[in-house]
């Protein structure tokens, strides 16, 4: 039959091919179009008016026209030496639906089977529906739906023009019912599938979606998988099979892992051979591997990248340093040589910016630490990306060190990066439990004109606080960085809501900074300003506030100055897992004011990653004021603490000293320490945005005549909450306090949703 139908298609085409003898064209004609140009027709022809038409020709028009896809069926007939093409268009596609999807929406679909040629107003082929329903499937599939099914219809309309119609069964999504690994002897079961991202459902899986299959996932936990084992000794590691099986209902998958684990090996002794340059005293305090401990391929592939990093800072741009193992499998013990080949010295030739449409050139160039002409420094260049990365002009910032054509001893470095908007007007909102309603607004612009400097204005409202100020600041005043700001505001204040007797503040107030940068980490601030505040007091306010504002009256003016340095070593300021940040801070209130007295704050935060998912996080702090000149500190200059940013499970700013009626006075003397160990909420897997926290909290505020007492601070242990959400930071907690006096106001839960601008 298959023989008979091929010798049938050879008889048809030597038919088309030899209808006619060779002749001159006189004309060319088209029929049967309906849509497309007869221009378009002709351009496909390979012989125009004037020129012999022959059986070769033939053939390759019908062909070409055939490839376009908009044809059915082309013949070519003769008449008086005029070419006569005669076409059946294919009809055209006038609109493509969808129906019973729920899962995505229509232009989603839609955009899928457009990216494989299938769209309205294009001719109708068959092969892209099979391709488009086949598309919408794997739309599906990758959202864990595998027993999703397609129909399509194809609905005839005038003027040669079809409908598209695409029923969709979306079914039930599949979930992942088991995990199972076998041959697993030295780890448990239940340990190793904890390091997966794959799970079976849970509690958190309807935000997660970790309960679907995804290959990529599966990838992913296996080579997690196999870097758990080769970071505990085993070298001979090796995952033998994989098999994911659904089941005939298509709503459960089970996957099964079977693995070898083979010996545990441990480290009999490192060297290093080849050109190694640098001392080999200085290369030995990079290996992090050392004799007699289990192997471990995370410290080894730690210990090669230091001495590539530490050659790259010397020029060598392309050094190697490869780790020979040497197995004693009687012993389970691993000998290894790390090679090191440093290759040629290198320059940078020249330093390339790309993507920078708005933001001036000269704006990226200050941040440089590599120069142009210089030695290769693998360090300064990683210091340019991240300074780069830290004006929050650019959403991404890449960097590429390309070799110079047919120079191998320079290299030229490529900064390219995608510029996001630096202008926004938002409008937030917020609730806490101290200060209930939060709504704020703000005018920003962080890179005018493409210079570099800082515009906003800003508007925080609540019952307790109320601010408006405009800030204005130019990082790059002098050329090697020194920055200054000024800034104007105004700031009302009802304390009397916070349990602090009543009074009122309203300042009104400007003030210049400036800020020096010490090194790369270290940052030095100072400024000064000058304010005026207005005191609000009545009879029911604290004799205390009352005695100040019968000495020095309702209206001060005061000339405050700050100085304050920071070293911020922290891997990320929002989520941090290691580092450290110090910041120390003084304010004084400068001769020339009402008001003379000092305020000196330090704080220092430590986090350490205990394991890949829990980080422990430690913050102290320590302050201390007073009045100068025979002065008084002013009282709403007070410390106070309790409450979420202090000491959780006490009713905010309730800690320390309070008059005869209960009153909380504050007091000039702080200290608060917390410990809190994060880790993320169980089934979302090392999604950092979402964490929970077991904290032990600690902190008192001491009066002018009390000394420092540790009997005296006060305690909690509780569980926190901490979600970056798309509507800002959410920050819950329960605190239990441990040594609550009876004056003591307590607060077991507390929380904070939206962020003020």
């Amino acid at each position: 039959m298959i023989r008979l139908l091929v010798v049938a298609l050879l008889s048809l085409w030597a038919g088309v091919a030899h209808a006619f003898d060779p002749f001159v064209v006189r004309d060319i004609r088209v029929e049967g179009i309906q849509r497309i140009e007869a221009g378009t027709v002709f351009s496909y022809l390979p012989v125009k008016v004037g020129e012999t038409m022959t059986d070769e020709k033939a053939a390759a028009a019908i062909k070409a026209l055939f490839a376009t896809g908009f044809f059915k069926d082309v013949r070519l007939e003769v008449q008086r030496d005029v070419l006569i093409v005669m076409v059946e268009e294919r009809p055209a596609v006038s609109q493509i639906d969808f129906i019973g999807n729920k899962e995505f929406d229509k232009d989603a679909l839609r955009k899928g089977v457009r990216d494989i040629g299938l769209a309205e107003g294009r001719s109708l082929d068959k092969a892209l529906l099979d391709q488009a329903e086949q598309e919408i499937k794997r739309q599906y599939l990758a959202r864990g739906r595998y027993g999703a099914s397609v129909v399509t219809t194809v609905t005839p309309l005038e003027r040669n023009r079809v409908g598209v119609s695409f029923s969709v069964t979306e079914g039930d999504v599949t979930k992942i019912r088991e995990i199972n690994i076998i041959g697993n002897r030295a780890f448990r079961e239940r340990d190793l599938l904890q390091l997966f991202v794959l799970q079976t459902p849970g509690w958190m899986t309807w935000y997660t979606k970790n309960d679907q299959y995804s290959k990529q996932k599966l990838s992913g936990d296996l080579e997690t998988l196999r870097s758990h084992y080769l970071n505990n000794g085993y070298l001979e590691f090796n995952i033998e099979s994989t098999q994911v099986s659904i089941t005939p209902d298509k709503k459960d998958i089970y996957i099964t892992i079977n693995v070898a684990e083979g010996d545990k090996y441990t480290v009999s002794d490192v060297n290093l051979g080849g050109e190694m340059l640098l001392p080999e005293a200085e290369l030995r305090r990079l290996i992090q591997l050392k004799p007699g401990e289990t192997f471990s391929r995370e410290k080894l592939s730690e210990s090669t990248k230091k001495i590539t990093d530490r050659l790259g800072n010397e020029g060598y741009a392309f050094a190697n340093a490869n780790a020979v193992p040497e197995l004693d499998k009687a012993a389970k013990r691993v000998a290894l040589t790390i090679m090191i080949d440093p290759g040629q010295r290198v320059y940078v030739r020249r330093i390339n910016i790309s993507g920078n449409s708005r933001t001036r050139d000269e704006v990226v160039r200050r941040e440089m630490r590599q120069l142009e002409g210089a030695y290769y420094d693998g360090d300064k260049i990683q210091k340019s990306k991240q300074r780069l990365q830290r004006l929050e002009y650019f959403s991404e910032v890449d960097v590429d060190t390309p070799a110079v054509p047919g120079a191998p001893d320079q290299v030229d470095v490529d900064f390219k990066v995608k510029e996001k908007p630096t202008g926004a007007i938002m409008l937030g909102g917020g609730f806490s439990s101290t200060e209930k309603v939060i709504l704020s607004g703000s005018i920003t612009q962080q890179n005018i004109f493409g210079s570099g400097k800082y515009l906003s204005l800003q508007l925080n409202t609540s019952k307790i606080n109320k601010n408006i100020g405009i800030s204005y600041t130019d990082p790059y005043y002098t050329v090697d960085g020194v920055s200054r700001g000024f800034d104007l505001y105004d700031r009302r204040v009802d304390a009397s809501l916070l349990g602090l007797g009543f009074y009122t503040t309203s300042t009104i107030g400007g003030g210049v900074r400036y800020g020096v940068p010490l090194t790369e980490i270290d940052n030095l601030g100072f400024g000064v300003g000058v304010e005026n505040t207005r005191l609000g007091v009545d009879q029911t306010s604290p004799q205390r506030y009352q005695d100040f504002v019968n000495i020095f009256g309702n209206n001060n003016n005061s000339i405050p100055g700050t100085i304050g340095w920071i070293r911020d070593r922290r891997d990320s300021t929002i989520t941090p897992t290691k580092g450290s940040l110090v910041r120390a801070n003084l304010e004084v209130g400068l001769p020339g004011g009402t008001l003379k007295f000092y305020k000196l704050t330090e704080q220092v935060q430590w986090y350490y990653p205990i394991s890949r998912t829990y980080t422990l996080a430690l913050n102290g702090e320590i302050g201390a004021a007073d009045g100068m000149g025979g002065k008084p500190l002013p009282f709403y200059k007070n410390y106070y603490a309790g409450g979420a940013g202090s000491v959780r499970g006490f009713n905010s700013y309730s800690l320390g000293p309070r008059d005869s009626l209960g009153a909380i006075l504050g007091g000039n003397k702080r200290l608060v320490g917390n410990a809190e160990v994060l880790f993320p909420v169980p089934g979302t897997g090392v999604d950092r945005s979402m964490r929970l926290g077991l904290f032990l909290d600690a902190g008192q505020v001491f009066g002018a005549d009390e000394k420092m007492r540790l009997s005296e601070l006060r305690y909690s242990t509780g569980l926190s909450f901490n979600w970056y959400s798309p509507m800002g930071p959410l920050r819950l907690s329960y605190g239990l306090p441990l040594n609550a006096k009876p004056v003591d106001n307590k607060q077991h839960f507390q929380f904070q949703l939206g962020q003020i601008f």
